[in-house]
């Protein structure tokens, strides 16, 4: 049987004999990047019109947990009594989300965070003013504020002044996975873009970019009901269509290590965007980076002692858990177990806000390392001689090995447990489209690809290899505002003389 032809990544203007649609400013995607786009597109003056691939707007955004990433003194940190500054934030996200990070990326993030912060808000996004400090992987309750990337913890706390900064809208009756503050951050920005007349083109999935003679891009084929449009847009395209977590061939090829592992983003997270970029020569970066979350509930993770498969520790148990979870797969082979003791796991399952996949069940019980060491298959003396260390030091509330907080030091005593964390990982891809400052999408020759700009985890963000929850709704946002604002800027290209203007009788969902 003939396989199907497929469609181009891009095509002239003179292959397209009709036009569907016009608009001054496409955007492709209608999660978090694509949003704050629309908006600031369209406060400039553009005609904006969304297509989204779904039957509605939200993305992965939507079903987050709703961290974004800000600081540098935000009306919600001062509110909450911490203190913050552009510079303080810089040297975390340098040291924590490298290696490679783009400082100047990173540097300009910094230093309009707090506005940033102040833009959600007047755009309605909520935040209640309290913190919640206890270590899992977002708050459970409705608090605005909490670390959320290991800035309290070893080794971080020690090279920057902390400060928590993941910024979580309000919600209440929150469902992990289903509605949280994800939700709470996208339904009021998507109300702000639809009193400003964002036109939205639901299940209508991007296809190719059109460019014209002087290789500008000038439009989009997209494909909606089975059935290809042509959408011109006069000023600029912008591509927010997600990563690449859910693409089986560029996970191999570029994230072999998340080859196999749930995927923490959403299936349409295929990659479309990223392929259209490089289609046209699109400088890429940092492709092999990942998130990688670890299912375990971090109130049991800090009341033990996590070691590798051989028997030695290696990271403190307090820090933020995806920190953990990289350590984990990409420098322990995916093996990971959590040694603990009675009193540790029932305290840390009567704290425990977690979803049940997070409460992981004990493996082996024994009364001396020795016998744990049998059931694992560790070597002879490997765990006992780990745990005597730490034991030691515990005593006198310290741990000088790798600097977890007393708080969380004390004695692990008989009975000994452990839980097999082996495999306990998933993930989503970071890397994308290199883009500018102005969230204009780069050529390998280091000049911007004109009418085509970028945002979200279609592009290489502020991460470069580290991680903090927030950060992909964080520059995100912030990037996608630029990015609206300069498509919107772009001098404008005249319409064909037989486009359309916009096609009323096209669906368009609201709300």
């Amino acid at each position: 049987m003939p396989q199907p032809t497929p469609s181009p990544l891009h095509c002239s203007i003179d292959d397209i004999a009709d036009w569907d649609e016009t608009a001054d400013v496409v955007v492709a995607g209608y999660g978090i990047a694509g949003v704050c786009a629309a908006i600031e597109a369209a406060r400039a003056g553009a005609d904006v019109l969304v297509l989204e691939r779904t039957g509605g707007w939200g993305g992965a955004a939507s079903l987050a947990g709703g961290f974004v990433y800000l600081g540098g003194g935000t009306a919600l940190q001062r509110a909450c009594g911490f203190e913050d500054s552009p510079e303080d934030m810089k040297q975390f996200m340098l040291a924590a989300l490298g290696p490679g990070a783009d400082e100047a990326k990173i540097a300009d993030y910094c230093d309009g965070s707090s506005a940033h912060y102040d833009w959600l808000v007047e755009c309605g996004v909520p935040f209640k003013p309290t913190f919640w400090g206890e270590p899992g992987w977002e708050p459970p309750f409705d608090d605005g504020l909490m670390y959320s990337g290991g800035e309290n913890a070893a080794p971080f706390r020690d090279v920057v002044r902390p400060a928590p900064r993941g910024h979580v809208p309000q919600m209440s009756g929150k469902v992990s996975g289903e509605k949280g503050g994800g939700y709470m951050l996208m339904r009021p920005l998507v109300e702000v873009a639809e009193s400003l007349g964002v036109a939205a083109r639901y299940d209508t999935r991007i296809e190719s970019l059109v460019i014209d003679h002087d290789d500008r891009v000038v439009g989009v084929v997209a494909k909606q009901y089975g059935k290809r449009r042509a959408v011109f847009a006069r000023r600029g395209v912008v591509l927010a269509t997600g990563s690449f977590a859910y693409d089986e061939r560029m996970v191999a090829d570029y994230a072999p290590h998340l080859v196999g592992r749930p995927g923490a983003a959403i299936e349409q997270h295929d990659g479309i965007g990223i392929r259209l970029g490089q289609a046209l020569g699109a400088q890429l970066a940092h492709m092999d980076a990942t998130e990688v979350a670890f299912f375990c509930d971090p109130q049991l993770l800090v009341r033990g002692i996590l070691v590798d498969g051989s028997g030695q520790r290696f990271i403190a148990e307090d820090t933020y858990p995806g920190r953990i979870g990289q350590e984990t797969l990409l420098r322990r082979g995916n093996t990971a177990f959590l040694v603990i003791d009675q009193r540790g796991y029932d305290d840390g399952m009567a704290a425990t806000t977690a979803t049940e996949q997070l409460r992981r069940p004990i493996t082996w019980v024994g009364d001396t390392a020795a016998e744990l060491e049998a059931e694992m298959g560790l070597a002879s003396g490997a765990l006992e001689s780990t745990l005597a260390l730490y034991n030691t030091y515990a005593a006198e509330g310290s741990d000088p090995v790798f600097g977890k907080k007393p708080e969380w030091v004390r004695p692990i005593g008989a009975p000994f447990a452990v839980i097999d964390l082996r495999g306990s990982t998933g993930g989503f891809t970071l890397g994308g489209l290199r883009t500018t400052l102005d969230a204009e999408v780069l050529h390998v020759s280091g000049a911007p690809i004109a009418g085509l700009f970028a945002a979200g985890r279609t592009t290489s963000g502020v991460c470069a290899g580290g991680y903090a929850s927030g950060t992909s709704l964080g520059d995100g946002s912030f990037y996608g505002r630029r990015a609206g604002v300069a498509a919107a800027g772009s001098t404008p290209v005249a319409a064909p003389t037989d486009a359309t203007g916009r096609d009323s009788s096209a669906p368009v969902a609201v709300g």
